[in-house]
């Protein structure tokens, strides 16, 4: 079923849609791919930018798309076709999450030649937590993961083993990661082209998210921070079991509202639209509703986690959608409980249970 507060955003292209394997030029030297992923979330949106390094003539690819084999036939149909025989000298990913890493170290690796670095350009603390992902079970799988959502309620044995058996589920996307990267920092401005792009750094989503505005050409490469149809993601995850990332995640849309009215958000899913701010307000709304939603649960009885996740969503999950609907339903607890209107407490059990202050 369509976000009816779709209707009150505009969509320049309306239905119109890359075909895998092509592209459609959005502004002068910007390019929309779009490739598929094996999840409810069908597809993630990726960018080529114009470019020039020292010289050479080339393209800036923004994010990657998952390791798998159809993923790398597209890209390869995308360079044989839609890059004017030019080469790609350089990899932006926004943040460390599979669809958008997945394959940084293949591609870097296919643009390193006659002597030149195709370089990956990502923030420190995205670049870091893919080197542990890929190597350990960050987040996504395996021991630590299954006791931090045990601590928070869950209780269905056959879920449990499967979130402990999903011990290589980063890596099974993100196999490897570039040994080298170029970092990126917030309020950074990079000439791609012949236009600068002002880095804005956003948390919550991912540990250092980065977004792309080029002013010049009125566009916003706004990654997964502002998505159209959906909400965002924001999860507290096994690594950091104490987090706040909802408040931290509400702060950080709020730098993108100064941005001109009119600028084209080219989201990770979804279509490119404008309205950013009325976007920005929906997303602040639909968290607001959500935490009066938790609040009130919470006033009845003591709730964990795992008795919020069919509060905020009200249809059936399967074990991928569980996992990030539990990581967010504690995020809206954490937001609740870090702002005082939420005590944590302790079970006997070993769960943990919210209750108002």
């Amino acid at each position: 079923m369509a976000n009816p507060r779709e209707a009150e955003l505009g969509y320049p292209l309306g239905e119109r849609l890359p075909a895998l394997g092509k592209t459609i030029e959005l502004a002068p030297g910007v390019r929309w791919a779009r490739m598929l992923l094996p999840f409810e979330l069908d597809h993630i949106n990726l960018w080529l930018l114009r470019d020039r390094q020292d010289g050479v003539e080339g393209w800036t690819i923004v994010d990657c798309g998952i390791t798998n084999a159809q993923t790398m036939a597209a890209w390869e149909q995308i360079f044989a076709s839609e890059l004017d025989g030019l080469p790609v000298l350089r990899v932006i990913v926004t943040h460390m999450h599979p669809d958008h890493m997945g394959l940084a170290h293949w591609l870097t690796q296919r643009w390193s030649e006659n002597g030149r670095d195709c370089r990956l350009w990502i923030s420190a603390s995205d670049y870091s937590a893919a080197r542990l992902a890929s190597a350990s079970t960050l987040a996504f799988g395996g021991e630590l993961a299954a006791a931090h959502f045990m601590r928070h309620g869950l209780a269905d044995p056959e879920s449990i083993a499967r979130v402990r058996a999903r011990s290589s589920y980063y890596a099974s996307m993100v196999p490897a990661v570039p040994e080298c990267y170029h970092r990126l920092m917030d309020g950074n401005r990079l000439t791609i082209g012949d236009h600068e792009w002002r880095c804005i750094a956003g948390y919550g989503h991912a540990p250092e998210h980065i977004a792309l505005h080029c002013a010049g050409l009125g566009v916003l490469i706004s990654g997964d921070m502002v998505l159209p149809r959906i909400s965002t993601n924001v999860m507290v995850i096994d690594l950091e079991p104490e987090a706040d990332p909802l408040t931290l995640y509400l702060a950080s849309i709020e730098k993108l509202r100064p941005l001109p009215e009119a600028t084209l958000v080219l989201p990770s899913h979804g279509r490119p639209f404008t309205g950013l701010q009325r976007r920005i307000d929906q997303l602040r709304e639909h968290h607001d509703a959500r935490f009066a939603d938790v609040l009130a649960a919470c006033a009845e009885q003591p709730r964990s986690a795992a008795e919020i996740v069919p509060i905020l969503f009200r249809r059936k999950l399967d074990l991928h959608q569980l996992t990030f609907a539990l990581g967010e339903a504690i995020a809206h607890l954490h937001g609740l409980w870090f702002a005082g209107k939420l005590r944590r407490i302790a079970g006997a059990d070993g769960v943990f249970r919210f209750a108002p202050v």
